[in-house]
């Protein structure tokens, strides 16, 4: 596949789609970047030989440029000299360099229109390959999010495994058996200390309102007898 195919055929795909039809599309895109980059080295280098063979060709038009001012005195030399003869043949020579610069002209005018057709495509594709590598990019934090969200999932799982419920409810038994074993300690059938002390409390004041209620009946009875 030539470069100018390749060169085509990468600027007119459609990223997007094809990594979402790509079964690894981490893997397709780095593909993609790696083509991207290799083309783009080779229509640099391309540019790089069209610029230098047009210098040499701006120097060879030069050269006979001035070979052309030669033979044009020359010319001009014989006539004065008389020299008719002489003045055909510098003149037919300056005719012979004059279409060949003429040529070379032309030839450069399509180097040069050659030249900038290379520095458009090299920027069209180095625009496509910034996009690559953001795509990319992205996708690496995508892939990077999935993962992290995929441990998650396991360890959620994991912690919900049956295994995971044994040792907590072996965890709670445990729990049950030492406060069976502290209940025993201090049996809740003997009040403790603190008890017993609220207990009289709580007893003073229930005699003290039994003690209001029987004078109460009994000012109530006197007042009937009377």
């Amino acid at each position: 596949m030539g470069i100018f195919t390749r060169f085509r055929d990468i600027v007119n795909s459609n990223i997007g789609a094809m990594l979402d039809k790509a079964e690894d599309p981490e893997k397709m895109i780095k593909m993609m970047i790696r083509e991207m980059e290799d083309t783009l080295i080779e229509l640099k280098s391309s540019c790089a030989g069209v610029i230098a063979n047009c210098k040499k060709l701006e120097r060879r038009k030069n050269e006979i440029a001035d070979q052309l001012t030669l033979w044009s005195k020359r010319a001009e030399l014989a006539v004065n000299k008389g020299r008719d003869d002489l003045a055909r043949e510098a003149l037919l020579e300056k005719r012979r360099l004059t279409e060949q610069v003429d040529a070379l002209g032309n030839e450069l005018r399509e180097l040069v229109d050659l030249i900038d057709q290379y520095k458009h495509d090299i920027s069209e594709l180095e625009n496509k390959l910034n996009s690559a590598r953001e795509k990319k990019r992205t996708l690496v934090e995508r892939h990077k999010h999935a993962n992290g969200k995929k441990r998650a999932q396991q360890g959620i799982r994991k912690y919900n495994s049956s295994n995971s419920f044994e040792r907590f409810e072996k965890m709670e038994s445990r729990i049950d058996q030492m406060e069976a074993e502290a209940d025993l300690i201090n049996p809740k059938g003997k009040p403790s200390i603190e008890e017993e002390f609220s207990q009289l409390t709580t007893d003073d004041e229930l005699e003290k309102e039994l003690a209001e209620l029987k004078k109460s009946q009994y000012d109530n009875t006197s007042d009937s007898d009377q």
